[in-house]
């Protein structure tokens, strides 16, 4: 076999275009051959009570050190990033693998939270985050005027 020549390079993307039917599915970096670094948008379910919100965040296979959790304008940002590295080596051969997984979502946040009372813990595949909300001074109940 000889080497790969430039028309031979443009084989790939073709293929995979044919296969999935999208120009580029996997966002290929065609320099390189390999998939363009991306993230994933995990699901979350969103619970609001009197006193907080509650967020439940699909998130397997990551631990509590890969959480980044951030408030900044208003906004709270999650993300997580992990890579794990696999090297092997037997008598005749070397085998080195890598993977690298990413997610990140953000969310609005309203003006009566406390941004300084997020709490978050990351359990059984799932990250929980609560934030609480500012208590709002009760008013007086509303009296009935009759017009006379």
């Amino acid at each position: 076999m000889g080497s790969i020549t430039k028309r031979d390079r443009s084989f790939w993307p073709k293929v995979v275009q044919d296969f999935f039917g999208t120009e580029n599915p996997f966002d290929w970096d065609e320099k390189n051959w390999f998939p363009a670094k991306s993230f994933e948008v995990p699901s979350c379910n969103v619970i609001e009570n009197e006193k907080e919100f509650k967020l439940e965040m699909s998130a397997p296979g990551f631990e509590k050190k890969d959480f980044k959790v951030e408030v900044s304008d208003g906004i709270l940002h999650i993300s997580a990033e992990k890579e794990n590295k696999v090297e092997e080596e037997k008598e005749n051969y070397r085998k080195k693998e890598f993977s690298y997984s990413s997610i990140r979502r953000s969310f609005s946040l309203p003006e009566y939270v406390k941004d300084d009372g997020i709490d978050a813990k990351y359990e059984n595949g799932i990250l929980h985050v609560v934030v609480p909300k500012k208590s709002v001074e009760s008013t007086k109940p509303k009296k009935a005027i009759t017009v006379g």
